[in-house]
């Protein structure tokens, strides 16, 4: 998802929503709006703050993350759906909304459209009767969730695809999923648009321009059928992409944005006084990929994982999608809905209690009816306003007794506008002392203090504001003990180490695939692992016995005996220091062979995208795989497409028959964007398991 597309001032003619007054206080003066400020719709997204992503089609059953479009639509066989255990799963996590994806890449359709065959009416679930969009559409009514949906522009399975007719047909498919399955919240537009595919036998290479989808009409075309629907992404949409799919936004992350073109980084944090209201959502998967794969059921985030992305993301002002991936049951995985339950529960628990109920909110400066008090009401729609020439005021709360908290909670009224630039926060101890500095408060600022602080009193000052601030909320939380499950690292050497997320923790673990309790094996220090397994691990707070769900690593064989037998640019033996820091970079295309140091039973390869690539040099895109026994005479296993490589940065695991080797021959043929360089972290082999 990478939109190269520029904002439109047109935009501004969907902003602007103004501060109503409550009944009974029509005599109160509201501040006049600073700025941007956001439309009905998006006011009303910014209320959701978390909802879920649900990535399920052809490719759950062909262990891909981006469909070619030539797959038969009688793979998509789910042999115990259920959309109520879906959302069930979501509602576990406290997620308000979920939305489909109807239509991936490969334009396979979840339900059953009517302008094309590449459909689930051809599929043997329901004997071709099935609807997946609508089975969701009514769990989530029946749940209490919002539903939205996902409808991919590019469709590497329909032979019209970078032609005006195909545009025609999308919008044919956009209607149908607008006008048969209720009320919508958001519709999601996705930024990977154009490239090779099967394009009804073609099997080649399509580029589209700038203009192609004209997407403004398309966006008002959603507004005219779906008006409190959200738009997600492309030129005049509602929303736009953090510029990331790790899971946290800017800090700050202002939700407007100028006229200029986007950037990764302009989506991370917007600008400040931007011209546009623009907010950021966040959308990070619970597993490394999109779509549901085997081997990543001991990679799912944690409860702990998931509440620093929450901080990262909700935290700083925007909302976050989180991705739930079906299996080839058509459910949500075990492993998934445990750690959903567990994050649930633990931000339950955070909010269950405002430590600042009963307070005594005051300050100097406030105007009639939007006093002080207004932050303790726990209504969103009032709030304390200044004087228009009061910028930098201070407010403070006095608690009946005093309180210990880790947590602060602001709003600003956000039909006024981001009026908030920089504030800080103390508290009192015999003398006030500053405990924390932030740019931006917006739709939310989660401040998360290193350690609890205890006290009667609390200020906030504001430092700068181009105009008096409105403030909804201040809440005070202190957060439950949650303990993170411990990392599991092995070096070069094959020497496991097991790491707490804090000092003090107590670590047991299993080798032979036994769940692991506190009469496991104690972890006094590494262990040697060479030809590989699975080590599984908890974390165990002593004092209260708190432990943490359990955390699984699988390793292949160690790489200590490994040489580069052979790479097309110095430097190739980064990938095999088992380093996720340290790149290799080559012209495209690039060529590198691994010497494995003797004859493994080989059934596949695996590849370690770079966190942070250097300038000019793009992810792997394509690529073909060879064997060999003596480095001389070579068999080919294969050739085909990283997927999603650049945006999400995942493992990419490629497997193929088994056989006999002692050295492999990647060849990288294309970057992911057409840069004239490839750079990548890691290269691995899987000798384990099934092919």
């Amino acid at each position: 998802m990478r939109p190269e597309l520029h904002l439109s001032r047109r935009r501004l003619m969907l902003a602007g929503a103004a501060a109503s007054a409550l009944p009974g206080m029509a005599f109160a003066a509201a501040p006049t709006p600073y700025g941007a400020t956001p439309s009905a719709r998006q006011l009303a997204w910014h209320g959701l703050e978390t909802y879920g992503f649900v990535h399920f089609s052809i490719n759950t059953f062909t262990d891909r993350e981006w469909g070619y479009g030539d797959e038969s639509p009688a793979l998509f066989n789910p042999t115990d759906f259920s959309a109520d255990q879906i959302v069930a799963a979501a509602k576990a996590g406290g997620l308000k909304a979920l939305i489909l994806t109807a239509k991936h890449h490969d334009g396979f359709c979840l339900w059953p459209s009517r302008f094309t065959e590449h459909s689930i009416k051809n599929s043997p679930y329901k004997g071709g009767k099935g609807d997946i969009v609508r089975e969701m559409s009514e769990a989530c009514a029946r749940g209490g969730l919002k539903f939205g949906l996902y409808l991919s522009p590019w469709d590497r399975n329909h032979a019209d695809y970078g032609r005006p007719e195909y545009v025609t047909y999308y919008r044919n498919q956009l209607r149908e999923l607008l006008t048969q399955y209720g009320t919508l919240f958001e519709v999601w537009f996705d930024g990977a648009n154009g490239g090779d595919g099967y394009y009804g036998g073609a099997r080649e290479v399509r580029k589209i321009g700038p203009n192609y989808y004209n997407w403004p009409s398309i966006v008002a075309f959603v507004h005219e059928l779906q008006p409190m629907a959200v738009t997600f992404d492309p030129k005049g949409a509602d929303l736009r992409w953090v510029g990331n799919e790790r899971g946290f936004a800017g800090d700050p992350c202002w939700a407007t944005m100028d006229d200029g073109p986007y950037t990764e980084a302009k989506g991370a944090s917007g600008v400040r006084g931007g011209s546009v209201w623009w907010p950021a959502e966040v959308d990070v998967s619970i597993r490394p990929g999109w779509f549901w794969h085997a081997y990543e059921d001991a990679e799912v985030k944690s409860a702990g994982r998931l509440q620093k992305i929450y901080f990262e993301s909700v935290g700083r002002g925007a909302n976050l999608l989180l991705n739930l991936p079906p299996d080839r049951r058509g459910r949500i995985p075990d492993e998934d809905v445990a750690a959903l339950t567990a994050w649930g529960k633990a931000r339950r628990e955070l909010f269950a209690r405002n430590l600042a109920d009963g307070g005594r909110a005051q300050a100097r400066n406030a105007r009639v009816g939007h006093a002080a008090a207004n932050v303790l009401d726990g209504v969103r729609d009032t709030y304390w306003a200044c004087d228009e020439g009061a910028a930098t005021p201070e407010l403070t709360l006095t608690l009946p007794q005093a309180q210990t908290f880790d947590v602060v909670r602001l709003r600003e009224h956000l039909p006024l506008g981001l009026r908030v630039t920089e504030f800080a926060l103390d508290v009192w101890d015999g003398d006030w002392r500053e405990i924390a500095r932030h740019q931006g408060i917006g739709a939310q600022r989660l401040v998360r203090l290193a350690a609890p602080v205890t006290t009667r009193k609390l200020r906030l000052r504001v430092l700068d504001a181009p105009a008096g601030p409105a403030i909804s909320e201040i809440s005070l939380f202190r957060q439950p003990v949650l303990v993170d499950p411990p990392a599991i690292q092995r070096d070069r050497e094959g020497l496991v180490s097991i790491i707490g997320d804090a000092p003090g923790l107590e670590l047991r673990y299993t080798v032979d695939g036994s769940p692991p309790t506190r009469n496991a094996l104690r972890f006094n220090g590494p262990f040697p692992l060479p030809e590989g397994g699975e080590v599984r691990a908890i974390a165990v707070e002593p004092a209260g016995g708190v432990t943490s769900a359990p955390a699984r690593r699988a390793f292949d064989v160690r790489k200590s005996d490994w040489r580069i037998a052979q790479a097309s640019a110095p430097g190739a033996e980064a990938l095999i220091d088992d380093e996720r820091g340290t790149v290799w970079r080559a012209p495209v295309p690039a060529l590198v062979v691994l010497d494995l140091g003797q004859a493994r039973s080989l059934s596949g390869f695996t590849l370690q995208p770079a966190w942070d690539r250097p300038q000019g040099a793009g992810a792997p895109a394509g690529y073909r795989v060879a064997t060999s026994a003596d480095g001389v005479t070579w068999t080919a296993a294969g050739e085909g497409e990283f997927a999603n490589i650049a945006a999400s940065l995942a493992p990419q695991r490629v497997t193929f028959a088994r056989r006999e080797g002692r050295y492999l021959k990647l060849e990288v043929t294309r970057a992911a964007a057409g840069e004239a360089q490839v750079a990548f972290a890691e290269l691995g082999v899987i000798t384990l398991g099934d092919a």
